[in-house]
């Protein structure tokens, strides 16, 4: 793959390459706690919109928060004070498109969690393909408090990571908790203990995954993802059907002659 992605310069969220592969957006809000207003809804969709469908070089996403008190604070309650209720149902359903981008977005993003993370921000964690946290982070769904829930994938993403019966009690106890407690409950894979190792390794872990196939990460992330919403034997089928398309790749023939070669492969997505 020749082609660079070219960084777009967003309002709300600020872009960095790392090496070859590597894309680090941090959400740059930290004078609000990094919270989510309209305009975040926008670069959010465009972002994730761009990396599906022209990745260019681009192989893994880390996404993190400005600054070490906050990931996502959520939604910005300061912008919607006073709105009518199309003004909120309006920036919800660009909310609402914005989640439903990162979730099917094919390049793997690893949500790096440097600070609280309630609300949306917690759902935005829980959208990505996995989760790092320092041990400052909190974690919330904490929507109950304002006479709403989550709106976000919170109750259906939180529920498959920790189970049925601890989201219940997360998020209607509204309890904030901690990186440990998640990680303990399968919700966080790893915790560090600043937020500056917490960044170097979730970098690091991206460079291992661009430096795989990324024809068959993409392929990866699709089965797990679909197949955990079916029965295995149909679950098992997405996943014959996924590894059938890398078959003729070249992707696969340069991994096969590299192995043989023993030297490293070179891979071009395609």
């Amino acid at each position: 793959m020749s082609e660079t992605f070219q960084l777009p310069d967003y309002e709300t969220v600020q872009l960095e390459q790392r090496g070859a592969h590597v894309l680090v957006a941090t959400i740059n809000r930290p004078q609000a706690l990094n919270a989510v207003t309209t305009q975040m809804g926008h670069d959010w969709l465009d972002l994730w919109t761009r990396l599906t469908v022209a990745p260019a070089n681009i192989r893994c996403v880390v996404l993190t928060g400005a600054g070490e008190r906050a990931f996502c604070a959520g939604g910005d309650l300061k912008e919607r004070n006073g709105m009518t209720n199309q003004q909120w149902q309006t920036q919800h359903e660009l909310f609402e498109r914005a989640f439903v981008t990162l979730l099917e977005c094919t390049v793997p993003v690893i949500a790096a969690v440097n600070g609280h993370a309630y609300g949306g921000g917690c759902e935005t964690a829980l959208a990505c393909d996995f989760i790092y946290a320092s041990r400052n982070a909190r974690f919330a769904l904490s929507e109950v408090k304002l006479g709403i829930m989550p709106g976000g994938g919170g109750t259906q993403n939180l529920a498959r990571a920790v189970g049925e019966r601890r989201a219940k009690e997360l998020i209607m106890s509204a309890r904030p908790f901690t990186p440990d407690e998640a990680c303990d409950w399968g919700m966080v894979n790893r915790v560090f203990d600043t937020p500056a190792e917490l960044l170097d390794a979730a970098v690091a872990t991206a460079d291992e995954i661009a430096g795989n196939a990324p024809l068959s990460i993409r392929q990866v992330k699709k089965s797990i993802h679909y197949g955990l919403q079916c029965d295995i034997l149909t679950g098992y089928r997405l996943e014959l059907e996924a590894y059938n398309r890398l078959v003729p790749t070249q992707d696969r023939l340069e991994g096969v002659l590299a192995f043989n070669e023993k030297r490293k492969p070179v891979f071009r997505a395609c």
